[in-house]
Parts: structure tokens; sequence; C-alpha cells
């Protein structure tokens, strides 16, 4: 089976901070791998609002989820906190992915990584619109 490639960035635009609750955490006693991605989201509605924005609204579209990908690299645990990092890259006409990166905030341990592919919609018309220009000005 062919492994998903996921290239970061050497710097990242956002990071944000979350505690990892009690109901995150699984019958193994870490972190689920299906909720670490509700970390993500957290830390993806930060990162539009950093900008200026929010998923609802980048420059008169909102955005929708198209696909995302994560590799996992360690165990994270109730009471820990992760530091989630952001950042925007392989723009395409409709859309781009946010890669991120997320370690336990005090060791720097790396605990997974990945990329979402988000498109640019608009919620009225049922429609992927093209990349804001707003949204592509604060990455020039």
């Amino acid at each position: 089976m062919a492994r998903v490639s996921i290239e970061l960035p050497e710097h990242f635009r956002y990071s944000v901070d979350l505690p990892i609750y009690l109901l995150q955490v699984n019958n193994r006693n870490h972190l689920d791998n299906a909720l670490l991605l509700t970390l993500v989201s957290e830390a993806r509605a930060g990162f539009f609002e950093s900008l200026g924005f929010s998923e609802l609204d980048v420059g008169g579209v909102g955005i929708v989820v198209a696909d995302a990908a994560v590799q996992y690299r360690s165990e994270a645990h109730h009471g820990e906190t992760m530091r989630v990092s952001i950042a925007a890259a392989e723009f395409w006409d409709k859309g781009c992915d946010l890669v991120w990166r997320m370690v336990e905030a005090k060791s720097d341990r790396l605990v997974a990584f990945g990329k979402t592919g988000i498109v640019f919609y608009d919620y009225a018309e049922k429609v992927a619109r093209p990349v804001p220009q707003a949204f592509l000005d604060r990455f020039s």
C-alpha cells in the first residue's frame, strides 16, 4: 500500500495550544485518532480568525473540507496540551491545502502531522468558487 506523503514547511503561520480533554481519550487511554481532527478543526478556525476571516466568510465565501490526510507519530494523553501549527500550501484555482503539525507543548514531542484540503464554497449558490483574492493577498 502506498503511504501518504506530506511535506511540512519550515515555518508555520499560526499556532495555538489546545488541551486534551477526557472526552477526547479512547479506551486505550490516549487521544482518539478521529478526535485528533477536532483539535485540528479548532486550530483551523483560529487560523482563519488570525487572518481576519471566519470559515463561513473568507472574502464573501465559505470553505468546505475536501479531504484530509494524517500521519500519527506518538500517543497523546488527557491533561497534555497540544500545540497545533498551520500553514497554507499548494494553492489551486478553487482551494488549497492547510498543512499542520501537532506537538506536545512542553516537550515538543511530535504527535501527528497532516494536511487538509479545502475548497472555497458559495453556500447560497452551492458551488465551488475561486480562491478569494483577499485570502491570496495574505500570502503575497
